[in-house]
């Protein structure tokens, strides 16, 4: 939700920047155009299929160039954020995935059973989730980032937008170029490149790049460093031309990376006033029946814990500071191998063109963490290769096209077919500490907070403690204190080997065709079938016995009238309830231990597009059109997803019975667009109205407890009246099948722009405001149940990481320097953002306020840029900001009266958030021939 409390200076910053976009202009430049008169050598892009210009594209599409890139420090797709003001990129628990969106609409968190609203596309080929994008890319030509749904001119459909890369080709003409670059975090990039003749029909391309940097969090155990770059890149193309209708182009590719990534620190008030007093320790302890003002007041009682167990207490306190808590022996080594081959056939008949893309990818990553960011040792996952997630991809594409009727029609018709084979495999744990952890959370978070002693086993004072307990819950006594020592006995224990298996088929049929209706008249009409299946499988290893001996000492006192008082028989049955859940979270169990399920689904979907444009004047096209987009359903590859924690496997017909559970509906949207472009000599502007409804949207959020993927749906008449979607009631909330709606609307406008008023200058600034919001009344699923009651803010609201306004621009200015034949660099770019939600769950503890992020670069360059030697700074105002904040794991305290006050919805959760990049800067040298 945007925020109602803008500074003065924001509020000034955004118009300064929206009166740029409308007066000077955009992410695709007027390239080198000989004087202020002459005409645009503008951006040739493929957005359709052809070889177009860009104003002649009918559709919304920002397209970067190779210098744009370079001036930019865009090594990876995350630096397209501050040239394309629609697009979004950031990554959050690991560098090797990462979530692109546009327009506000993109698919939440890393799950890797969701694929991308916002799929990335390398030379043509599709590559199974958009954070591989986050590479290295090597000499990049340009990328084009298009946006609303797309599918009926190739490759995999997509629900809004995509991201197409194009690397430089092979060259029948010797060359090289290198990059030598310096900075601070001891940062070093070394890139080159050599493409050449081997025949008169066959040349090569060569492209390396290594990285390697220090982090910028500080582990305040030992001092390492945490979140740094250690990673190389090789690429190598052939393109062999035996003649003018041939050509084959062959690429190969490997990435390799080692890292520690990704930490997180404590939000505290400093940087949120919504934490109120969430960070600070109860004094005294939250008593039952206590009806606090608001429910953050008064401290919390998770921080007592965190801090008896170890945790400094400076950690819940430090604003953007980057000394981050490690619990020893943890860490968060990452590695990811990233490789593939591809070939791209293009042969002339004469009268229609061939094109086939061949495509076999492998993509491995693993990811060691300290799961909770705490020193206290809740959970982890151990370097191993029992952890990682791995691809294997085989795609085909063909295209036929060419032109009908003396040039009236211009059609193409292809096909696509995608084979995916995911293996996730995990070894997710509970820490040292965690049993003790979990007692003492139980302990200090009601009435028998006197209890309290984290030094003592079960966290209860010893004689008295025990006693005590018994007493409390009458006959059940003996089997809670039996119950409790259990629990405090649960350390290093959970997962052994999950393993989790999805072989995707998806293959579609396409066509996309232009009618020339008049010489400034046309229409174009587009149209996909897709199929998609999917298998799915899991097998689990789980040495948790601690989960099924609590379940067999308290699990009556769940279900079935003890003998005592009735505050006795109340005091049991909540303590049962905590102590199964601590002890069996996110369904890790022993009971697990050797099962497998299977299950699988299959859906098929026509979508399509329609675009009428018009040229009333050569230099202006006008357009409107209506897209139709998908995105394929799924698994939800997290067992906690199958049931609750609370009973047994067994109690609810084993864990096959409830494999159903794990799957996920289709996102469909309809979309519909008015736009404009006008572009004549050194000026460009393009302008776009847009609005998106979609229905089924796939939502992954994490609770702080486990990850729950929901579709989101709208409901024209909900059960309970409105609002009842809020109230937590299982009775209410609900939707007929028939007044189940859209869930989600995306509309706003798009502006971009660019001004080259001398042959060295040029100007760009681009503009968007995006109101994406849910629908006021909301439900979960297609078929009307109830949202999720942690999802309990998103009607009404704005979605995550979706600010309503995002303004760019750029200066690039390339002096002559007298007749020596040298050239100055003057180089900056800057993107403002409004307030926004980084939360999913959009509790308002996880709101982000405006900020503006700046790029500089200046240099000097040699005759021919033969030479260039350049001082750079990325975030050159060291703007501090959180990519996503989250609950932080298994870390909430206890609140006597949940969910009292609407506005802090979290209760006595604490929250964390990863941290975008500090300021960077240093040298580079460049030299090419």
């Amino acid at each position: 939700m945007m925020s109602k409390t803008f500074t003065v200076a924001r509020t000034v910053l955004a118009i300064s920047a929206a009166v740029g976009a409308l007066a000077i202009p955009a992410v695709a430049f007027a390239q080198d155009a000989e004087t202020a008169d002459t005409s645009e050598d503008e951006i040739v892009v493929t957005a359709q299929g052809r070889t177009q210009l860009l104003s002649d594209v009918p559709v919304a599409i920002s397209a970067v160039n190779a210098e744009t890139l370079q001036n930019s420090g865009a090594n990876d797709i995350r630096q397209l954020n501050q040239v394309a003001p629609s697009l979004l990129v950031s990554s959050t628990g690991t560098e090797a995935n990462g979530s692109a969106r546009i327009r506000g609409i993109g698919t939440v968190g890393d799950n890797p059973g969701l694929e991308s609203s916002v799929p990335v596309f390398i030379d043509g080929v599709y590559r199974s989730r958009s954070g591989i994008g986050l590479n290295e890319l090597g000499e990049i030509d340009r990328v084009e980032v298009q946006r609303g749904p797309q599918g009926t001119l190739g490759g995999r459909n997509s629900s809004a937008g995509l991201i197409s890369i194009y690397s430089k080709k092979p060259s029948f003409t010797f060359g090289g170029s290198g990059e030598l670059t310096y900075g601070n975090f001891d940062f070093m990039r070394a890139a080159t490149s050599f493409t050449g003749p081997i025949t008169e029909q066959l040349a090569f391309r060569v492209d390396g790049v290594y990285v390697k940097r220090d982090g910028f969090y500080t582990d305040d155990q030992n001092g390492r460093d945490v979140n740094n770059r250690d990673r190389y890149f090789l690429r190598g193309q052939l393109l062999f031309e035996p003649s003018d209708a041939l050509s084959v182009r062959v690429i190969a590719d490997y990435t390799y990376r080692k890292e520690e990534c990704c930490a997180a620190t404590y939000v505290d008030g400093t940087v949120n006033p919504f934490i109120g007093n969430l960070n600070n320790p109860a004094t005294p302890f939250l008593q039952p029946g206590a009806t606090p003002a608001r429910t953050n007041d008064n401290g919390n009682n998770i921080i007592n814990v965190l801090r008896d167990l170890g945790q400094p207490l400076a950690a819940f306190s430090q604003g953007y500071g980057r000394n981050i808590s490690v619990s020893a022996n943890r860490v968060f080594t990452g590695e990811t191998k990233d490789y593939g081959l591809s070939g791209q056939i293009d042969y002339d008949f004469g009268g229609a063109t061939l094109t086939s893309i061949t495509a076999y990818r492998q993509y491995r990553s693993g990811q060691a963490s300290d799961t909770d960011y705490s020193e206290v040792d809740i959970l982890y996952r151990a370097p191993s290769d029992d952890a990682y997630r791995q691809f294997h991809t085989f795609t085909q594409e063909l295209r036929l096209q060419g032109e009908a009727f003396g040039g009236k029609l211009d059609w193409l018709v292809g096909g696509f077919y995608a084979n995916e084979k995911l293996t996730v495999r995990d070894n997710l744990r509970f820490g040292n500490q965690y049993g003790r952890f979990a007692t003492c959370r139980i302990i200090s978070g009601g009435g028998l907070s006197g209890l309290y002693s984290p030094t003592n086993p079960s966290c209860v004072l010893p004689g008295v403690g025990p006693a005590t307990l018994a007493g409390a819950t009458g006959a059940s006594g003996a089997d809670i204190v039996a119950a409790f020592t259990r629990l405090d006995s649960l350390n290093d224990r959970g997962t052994t080997n999950d393993r989790y298996f999805q072989n995707g088929t998806n293959w579609a049929l396409f066509t996309h065709n232009i009618v020339h209706i008049t010489d400034t008249l046309d229409l174009t009409l587009g149209l996909r079938y897709t199929s998609d299946k999917k298998r799915f499988n899991a097998t689990f290893g789980n040495d948790n016995n601690v989960c099924t001996a609590v379940q067999g000492l308290v699990l009556d006192d769940l279900t079935t009238t003890t003998a005592g008082s009735a505050s006795q028989i109340g005091t049991a049955r909540a303590l049962a309830g905590a102590l199964i859940g601590l002890s069996c979270q996110g369904n890790s169990t022993a009971e697990l231990n050797g099962v497998s399920i299977k299950d699988r689904r299959s859906e098929d979907e026509f979508t399509g597009t329609a675009i009428l444009s018009w040229k009333p004047i050569d230099d202006l096209l006008l357009y409107t059109s209506f897209a139709r987009g998908y995105k394929a359903g799924g698994f939800n590859l997290d067992r906690s997803a199958l049931k609750s924690p609370i009973l047994p496997f067994a109690a609810v017909g084993g864990a096959q019975a409830l494999v159903g559970n794990l799957q996920f509906d289709p996102e469909l949207v309809d979309s519909y667009e008015l736009g404009a472009k006008y572009s004549t000599g050194p000026f460009s502007l393009s302008v776009s109205a847009f609005r998106s409804d979609f229905s089924n949207f796939q939502l992954n959020t994490f609770n702080g407890t486990v990850f729950l993927v929901q579709t989101v749906n709208g409901c024209s008449n909900l059960v309970g009246g409105p609002a009842a979607d809020t109230d937590l009631s299982a009775a209410t909330g609900t939707c007929a099948t028939g007044d189940v709606t859209y869930g989600v609307r995306t509309q706003g406008v798009e502006l971009e722009a660019s001004l080259v008023p001398a042959r060295n200058f040029r100007i760009a600034a681009g503009l968007t405001y995006a109101s994406t919001k849910y629908e006021d009344d909301l439900v979960g699923t297609k078929r009307g149940t109830a949202l999720d009651p942690a999802l309990r803010k998103l009607p009404g609201d704005n979605l995550s990481n979706a600010p309503e306004l995002v303004a760019t621009s750029s200066i690039t200015w390339t002096p002559e320097i007298g007749s020596s034949g040298l050239t100055g660099l003057f180089y900056i770019d800057g993107r403002m953002t409004s307030d926004y939600n980084t939360g999913s769950d959009l509790f308002p503890q996880k709101e982000q306020d405006g900020f503006a992020v700046f790029n500089a670069r200046i240099g000097l360059r040699g005759p021919d840029e033969s030479w260039g030697i350049e001082l750079w700074g990325q975030n050159i105002f060291n703007q501090d900001y959180a990519q996503v904040a989250f609950n932080t794991p298994f870390q909430a305290g206890t609140t006597a009266t949940p969910f009292l006050d609407p506005q802090f919805p979290g209760g006595r959760q604490i929250f964390s958030h990863f941290l975008a990049e500090p300021r960077t800067y240093g040298i580079t040298l460049r030299g090419k021939f």
